[in-house]
């Protein structure tokens, strides 16, 4: 059970229209690296996690993600609100705007549109703990990579404190699979077991 708050987690609050970088950050909504992607992942793998300690991060970590997908979304709809034919056409949005208009839509920066193919969630705490150290790291290098192409100080501020959770994320992923490996070693699990050798 969850309380939804009717406020961004980060305030957004974009004065320009830029339809380029639109094209970029909506990656973070609906991309491979995203925040959609992030959440599922979470979700879907704290069924399995042995210890109760694994869940609760994993739903707390993957309800943050759903706050962060709202962020992205305000953001790109921001960049997006007040655009001209002109400006999509300048911005290479022609087909996203036949399919679209400025809704925003959950696809990649490349038009790829969202799939569950995305994400993983293997059963095992050791992998799935390790696949989302990974999913961390490389959202954290796409928030970096938009702040590269980003000249806008709004945008950047969001930019950067969507990358800093991710971070923290990763942090909180490490702590808890060390925690996890412990527990299960002590049991005879996994590297220790004789039935995998």
């Amino acid at each position: 059970m969850w309380i939804y708050q009717k406020q961004l987690q980060f305030p957004v609050n974009i004065r320009e229209t830029n339809p380029r970088l639109a094209k970029a950050i909506i990656s973070q909504f609906g991309g491979p690296d995203g925040e959609l992607a992030a959440s599922m992942r979470y979700l879907s793998q704290r069924y399995h996690m042995p210890h109760p300690e694994a869940k609760a991060m994993l739903t707390d970590i993957g309800t943050e993600e759903l706050s962060h997908l709202e962020i992205v979304g305000s953001v790109v709809r921001q960049l997006t609100c007040r655009l001209t034919a002109d400006q999509m056409k300048a911005a290479g949005l022609d087909d996203y705007f036949v399919d679209h208009t400025t809704g925003v839509y959950l696809q990649s920066a490349a038009g790829a549109p969202f799939t569950a193919a995305y994400l993983q969630v293997k059963g095992d705490p050791i992998t799935d703990l390790h696949e989302n150290l990974a999913a961390e790291q490389k959202a954290r290098t796409t928030y970096e990579n938009i702040l590269r192409l980003s000249d806008s100080p709004d945008v950047n501020e969001v930019m950067k404190f969507l990358r800093a959770r991710e971070i923290v994320h990763y942090q909180r992923f490490g702590e808890l699979l060390r925690i996890v490996q412990e527990r299960l070693d002590s049991k005879n699990f996994y590297a220790f077991n004789p039935a995998f050798d």
